[in-house]
């Protein structure tokens, strides 16, 4: 079976081994000449992202890079990407990366033209309508991890350095125009990138399936994700060039993040606040919260995954689903609890109020509280 496609939903996506070489042509459907390429500090100096530039040279898009984005990009990033984007002079973002480029980029784009400050467009209410939509630059997006689903997300998680919040910035057009999925951008990966990235992944379209808001459509694209997450990502892990594991994860990824449209949970409520104070990975994060959020939420997602467990291939029902887990958690070398990452001495109450007002929260199946949440902090941590 030939894993390529041209595919619409949620956006137009490029999928398929080599397609990098098509980012010119991308561009010019989503009306860029002079495009500013996005990305983090570790990837800048790696052959894929030289490869990439030496593409948009050949093709008369110009040199443009910005790197100065950290593992958790924030508003100072931000600031430093739009005085680039203004500088150089252009026209769209080539947002490329893991979720730290891929969000930053989103965010310069967005941010580029709008003359109120970022947090004025929190993913609150209709905060999004403050924006200025004429003002924002064009998007082409091009993931080289296979976990956050942020090439296909309408907005970007940026921490408040001062406050050490995360903060969900959304505004329809910060979907980006094109997608460019090409799995051979994620061969070179390290095991315990692809096991974190690839269990965020994981997490998304488990806490979507968990979500008790309606959205059928979320509803099979996170069962199906799922599938592919533990039939693939052991493969990807074991030889990070099985090309054929890559581009499923990729396509997982790409379907945790359409699928958590449902609504995500108490998973990312804890991961969150986790990472803004400590740093530490996000989907290595997700992967160590999930068994224990999996027993708290249990009376309520019980009859569903149930369900799910047969198709899945896991023999139990729900608590054969929940040894899966942490079996799967196990066998990529995830740590079991969050100071094994060097959190040492963690201030659960700041944490308990940075989760309290999460928007993952409003999608977990039972009302999370300060009691639960504390509860739920102590044993992950």
């Amino acid at each position: 079976m030939s894993l390529v496609g041209n595919w619409s939903y949620p956006t137009a996506i490029k999928f398929g081994a080599g397609r990098i070489k098509e980012l010119p042509e991308a561009c010019k459907h989503a009306g860029i000449k002079r495009p500013l390429l996005v990305t983090d500090k570790g990837l800048a100096d790696l052959p894929i992202t030289k490869d990439t530039l030496d593409i948009m040279e050949a093709a008369g898009l110009g040199h443009g890079l910005f790197s100065q984005v950290d593992p958790n990009p924030n508003e100072a990033n931000l600031t430093d990407g739009v005085k680039a984007y203004i500088a150089g002079g252009h026209d769209g973002v080539i947002a490329f990366g893991g979720g730290s480029g891929l969000d930053l980029g989103k965010v310069v784009a967005f941010m580029a033209g709008q003359t109120r400050p970022v947090w004025d467009f929190e993913d609150i209410g209709d905060w999004w309508t403050r924006a200025d939509a004429d003002a924002i630059a064009p998007i082409v997006a091009v993931p080289t991890t296979a976990g956050t689903g942020s090439e296909v997300g309408r907005a970007s998680v940026i921490t408040n350095s001062q406050t050490h919040e995360k903060k969900i910035i959304f505004h329809p057009k910060v979907l980006p125009s094109v997608v460019i999925c090409d799995p051979e951008l994620t061969v070179g990966m390290p095991k315990f990138i692809t096991a974190g990235t690839g269990l965020d992944a994981f997490a998304h379209c488990v806490e979507a399936y968990s979500s008790p808001h309606y959205h059928p459509m979320s509803q099979g694209i996170a069962l199906e994700g799922m599938k592919l997450v533990i039939d693939n990502l052991p493969r990807a892990y074991a030889d990070g060039t099985d090309i054929e594991a890559r581009a499923n994860m990729m396509s997982a990824a790409a379907m945790g993040a359409t699928a958590f449209q449902k609504g995500l949970g108490a998973i990312h409520a804890l991961s969150h606040p986790i990472g803004a104070m400590y740093h530490t990975h996000h989907g290595t994060t997700n992967a160590i919260c999930m068994p224990a959020v999996l027993r708290f939420n249990a009376p309520a997602i019980k009859d569903r995954f149930d369900l799910a467990a047969g198709y899945l291939g896991i023999k139990g029902g729900f608590e054969g689903f929940q040894s899966f887990v942490q079996d799967f958690n196990d066998s990529l070398a995830i740590p079991k609890r969050v100071s094994e990452l060097g959190v040492g001495n963690p201030d659960i109450e700041t944490l308990v109020k940075g989760a309290l007002i999460d928007p993952s929260c409003g999608g977990n199946p039972i009302e999370l509280t300060e009691e639960n949440l504390t509860a739920l902090f102590r044993e992950v941590l």
